[in-house]
């Protein structure tokens, strides 16, 4: 993409250097103002042209320790330099013309077919050229070859005006070539102003146009985005810098924040090539958060683990209850500070009034080790989970025991079928009366976790 960039300047160089001589030539020869204008015109092209290559050259580099951002900005300010070149000419061409005009000087202009000649032919070349500028323009998304392309786009009015005014001198008109010069200059000044100003714009750091309302647009459409709350752009070169900011429920896991964070940068990628993108998110409260979700945050917030998580509403007023896990090392007094402030921060979001109850219990440790269990141990709870499940006149089919040793005591744990009609709250019931009946009966076991899976 780079070379195709540079390939093009370099023949946009290449077709100035021939009309500002062809152009030149004809001028002195003919004597005709608007010519001379002309060339004068097809000579700051040529300086443009070099500027722009030299340009798209350098703004092809990445970014290093120095330009954070890349190189793109050396292209506006080419454009920039090119619009000063612009009004430069301009002033000058509307100074002689005018000079005529008033004064009636005697100015011998010769309409040839030469002159006429030169004048299609750079009417056929910038046609041509204008578009081979716009197309690459387009494709690189390079703002030099885009001020290129504006100004050979003016240069063909231009080069029409001036054929006005050579039929003009034909006809008799010798007042035509000097009006043609003028009305070059103000066309020129008109290419210049709207090069300037998009030059300026993108200096400035101006957003571009539609630029917010599109992305605002695009990322508001991936699920999981709540809002949109700010959007920041600008064109430096052919990149979009985007800084955005999306809100996203504050219940959810930092995996899925980064997956809606994820999505939206390929969301915005996909719709608007050569973005560079800095996607921040807001955790906000929704309206429709329960009062769990509510209690869920707080604790996650401040590291704990909660869980049996209940909340009743009781004469008008809310009660929550729940299990706080610790670690069991801790003194009762540090747990329950812990525990306070965790109460303290629920009523701080559900209201003063609201009765938050505590259970305390010590967390289970993460990276215990362990070993098997000798067959003759796991045997012997195999079997005593067999004489208890009856009692229970709902498990049956102990299966898979599996016993391991620890040094807080043995883990065990077993599958085993139950009546698939029946809830999950008399299940868990019935599974947890087992489990603590096995703890009574050897009290070497710490843990015990029964898997429930239904019958058939």
């Amino acid at each position: 993409m780079q070379s195709e960039k540079e390939q093009v300047a370099l023949t946009s160089i290449a077709a100035s250097a021939v009309l500002t001589i062809a152009k030149g030539l004809v001028g002195i020869a003919t004597g005709s103002l608007a010519i001379l204008s002309e060339a004068g015109h097809s000579l700051i092209d040529l300086g443009a042209t070099v500027m722009t290559y030299v340009a798209v050259r350098i703004s092809g580099k990445p970014a290093d320790a120095e330009h954070h951002y890349g190189h793109g900005k050396v292209e506006s300010v080419s454009a920039l330099g090119e619009t000063a070149l612009l009004f430069l000419l301009s002033g000058v061409v509307i100074w002689e013309a005018i000079k005529r005009l008033i004064e009636h000087e005697e100015h011998v202009v010769v309409a040839s077919v030469w002159a006429f000649g030169v004048i299609a032919v750079s009417m056929t070349v910038d046609f041509f050229r204008a578009r081979a500028l716009s197309r690459t323009a387009k494709a690189t998304r390079s703002q030099a070859l885009e001020a290129d392309a504006l100004h050979f786009s003016s240069d063909l009015w231009a080069s029409f005006a001036v054929l006005i005014g050579l039929s003009g001198v034909w006809f008799g008109l010798p007042w035509a070539d000097s009006a043609a010069a003028l009305l070059v200059a103000v066309l020129v000044c008109f290419a210049g102003w709207r090069l300037g100003k998009r030059t300026i714009d993108t200096l400035t750091d101006t957003a571009p146009a539609g630029a917010t309302e599109k992305i605002t647009a695009i990322a508001a459409k991936v699920p999981g985005v709540v809002a949109v709350d700010q959007v920041r752009a600008r064109a430096v070169g052919d990149k979009t810098f985007i800084d955005l900011t999306v809100a996203v429920s504050r219940t959810l896991p930092l995996d899925r924040v980064t997956a809606i964070k994820g999505a939206v940068e390929a969301a915005l990628r996909r719709q608007m090539p050569g973005a560079e993108l800095t996607v921040t998110t807001d955790p906000v409260a929704l309206s429709n958060e329960t009062v769990l979700d509510r209690v869920m945050v707080i604790a996650r917030n401040r590291a704990l683990a909660v869980h049996h998580v209940t909340v009743h509403e009781i004469q008008g007023r809310l009660a929550v209850s729940l299990d706080l896990e610790v670690d069991g090392k801790l003194s009762l007094r540090a747990a329950h500070d812990l525990a306070d402030g965790l109460e303290s921060a629920i009523a701080g979001e559900l209201g003063l009034d609201v009765e938050v109850e505590t259970h305390i219990e010590p967390l289970q440790p993460q990276e215990a080790s362990g070993r098997e269990a000798p067959p003759e141990r796991v045997k012997a709870v195999e079997i005593a989970l067999s004489e208890l499940a009856p009692e229970t006149r709902t498990i049956r089919d102990v299966h898979d025991v599996r016993v391991r040793e620890t040094d807080e005591g043995e883990i065990v744990n077993f599958h085993c079928h139950v009546d698939p009609a029946l809830s999950v709250q008399t299940v868990h019931e019935k599974v947890d009366a087992l489990e603590r009946a096995l703890r009574a009966h050897s009290p070497t076991i710490k843990r015990v976790i029964g898997h429930a899976e239904p019958t058939g």
